[in-house]
């Protein structure tokens, strides 16, 4: 078992900055990726951003990209996402998730996660 946990979300004006947190605990060691995602009232979960940590490299959503970074902090096994010039569009509840080795599937969608955390919101006022 792995278990995720957000921090991080809160209410702020369009422009303004966020970092989300998500630190993870069990099994950390047999994941392979993490990754973040996103779901706003009405609509379907959709992806953010991801590290595999073969590459160590993320990569992000057109939407989010540019603006939005992820990252990684092995030591404390956790994974933050730095989100810059919040727009009203970013309003969502942000989800971390996690894949297990010897799990497939491209991490671009969220059936490939293994584990998910509660989420936390982010409301982005204009």
């Amino acid at each position: 078992q792995v278990q995720l946990v957000e921090s991080g979300g809160g209410l702020v004006q369009a422009g303004d900055s966020l970092r989300l947190s998500c630190v993870a605990s069990g099994r950390t060691f047999d994941t392979n990726a993490m990754g973040w995602f996103r779901q706003a009232p009405g609509k379907e979960r959709e992806f953010v951003a991801a590290i595999p940590w073969s590459s160590g490299s993320p990569f992000y959503s057109d939407s989010v990209k540019g603006r939005f970074t992820m990252s990684r902090d092995r030591a404390k096994n956790t994974v933050y996402l730095q989100m810059k010039s919040l727009e009203p569009e970013d309003t969502a509840a942000y989800y971390c998730a996690a894949r297990l080795t010897r799990t497939y599937g491209s991490l671009w969608y969220d059936s490939s996660y293994n584990y998910w955390g509660r989420g936390t919101q982010v409301t982005v006022s204009s």
